[in-house]
């Protein structure tokens, strides 16, 4: 069994972050101790190191919820999986595809600016004025 800190030290995150996970079901409510210590089973650094790389590809904590509850349910199998991640890959391409339409509309605003107009006459205040 570990403390609240030795999890935190073993995955690198803070024991508030640990307390919220908890809270939001992610890991599971551990036992305590007679003077009220959490103490987790060792199985929970391997849990909180999932929920991070799973945070770190772009899922969300309630995605990281949905699959952790997919994996205990019988008859899932990795096509649910994958569905998921495939899903999670479109989401990333539509972003990609904003971000870009941003930066293009920056760069052309960028563009049209000398940098030595008055702030009356600055072309880029002037566009965000549209």
């Amino acid at each position: 069994m570990l403390n609240i800190g030795q999890v935190a030290k073993e995955t690198g995150i803070t024991v508030e972050t640990i307390r919220f996970y908890e809270k939001q079901g992610l890991i599971d409510t551990p036992q305590r101790t007679e003077n009220g210590y959490r103490q987790y089973p060792q199985n929970t650094v391997k849990r909180v190191r999932f929920i991070q790389h799973a945070k770190d590809v772009g899922f969300t904590l309630k995605n990281i919820g949905e699959l952790l509850s997919l994996r205990q349910e019988p008859g899932t199998s990795c096509t649910d999986i994958k569905l998921r991640t495939t899903e999670k890959i479109e989401e990333v391409d539509q972003k990609i595809r904003d971000l870009t339409r941003i930066r293009e509309a920056l760069a052309r605003m960028v563009m049209k600016c000398t940098g030595s107009n008055e702030i009356r006459q600055c072309p880029i205040l002037e566009e965000l004025e549209l």
